[in-house]
């Protein structure tokens, strides 16, 4: 029996002419997952929170003070995106606990258009903060002749989010795929416990990168403290005058 390449995706249906592979099923069941369970919970917020209500609170409010100690801006502009991504590498990590269902995230497409994403959000919040050419700007800082190497900085560091993902997750799915396969439904339980604890790390070092990278693009405008008002300049000689 040959073993597929986790590089290969095979369809499971057409739409048209399009080919729908389980990764991408797994992946629209988890959307709407994470959809129905958000309006579940802030239908009905109120000054007196619920157990459910103040969770939630609870984990705006890590995730605003991540931001704002990683970017340290205001984190309102970026709190949906940074916890979209942290809640969805999360969940997509932890479904390859149910039976049958191999995690989106260790597919190499799943991983790319994640990195995509905040290679976009980059490029969208630097020009927004900057401008388009004071954007342009960093790109030749602290001189002209840094241009190729920054442009080559921004897709590696695109592509290490790819690798990184991709490389821990496969290898979570791969390892508990062959315990299962000599050991039972018993002795994995072990390594279970500690795929929960690799999802949820990558997770968070998926989202922290993203807020780095995007902290990066606007941190110069961002930080800049406003200037104080500037007081008269007081002559001494016409104080002086004055005084007389």
């Amino acid at each position: 029996m040959s073993m597929r390449s986790p590089l290969e995706s095979v369809p499971v249906l057409h739409i048209g002419p399009v080919p729908i592979t389980a990764a991408v099923l797994v992946t629209w069941a988890i959307m709407a997952l994470l959809v129905t369970v958000s309006l579940l919970v802030t239908r009905r917020l109120s000054l007196v929170p619920s157990k459910w209500q103040t969770c939630v609170e609870l984990v705006v409010g890590t995730l605003d003070g991540q931001i704002r100690d990683t970017m340290q801006v205001d984190p309102a502009p970026y709190r949906a995106l940074i916890g979209t991504l942290f809640i969805f590498v999360l969940v997509a990590n932890w479904s390859s606990l149910v039976p049958g269902i191999e995690p989106p995230t260790a597919h190499l497409e799943t991983d790319a258009a994640l990195a995509l994403l905040v290679l976009l959000a980059t490029l969208y919040y630097g020009i927004r903060t900057r401008g388009l050419r004071g954007y342009m700007a960093t790109f030749a800082e602290p001189t002209w002749v840094m241009i190729p190497l920054n442009v080559v900085e921004q897709i590696t560091r695109t592509f290490s989010l790819v690798v990184r993902l991709f490389g821990n997750v496969m290898s979570g799915v791969f390892v508990i795929g062959i315990v299962l396969s000599l050991a039972g439904l018993i002795v994995p339980i072990p390594l279970m416990a500690l795929d929960l604890l690799t999802g949820a790390v990558q997770a968070y070092i998926f989202a922290v990168l993203a807020t780095v990278f995007i902290g990066a693009a606007v941190s110069e405008s961002a930080r800049k403290p406003p200037e104080p008002p500037q007081s008269p300049v007081r002559h001494p000689n016409r104080d002086k005058e004055g005084n007389a």
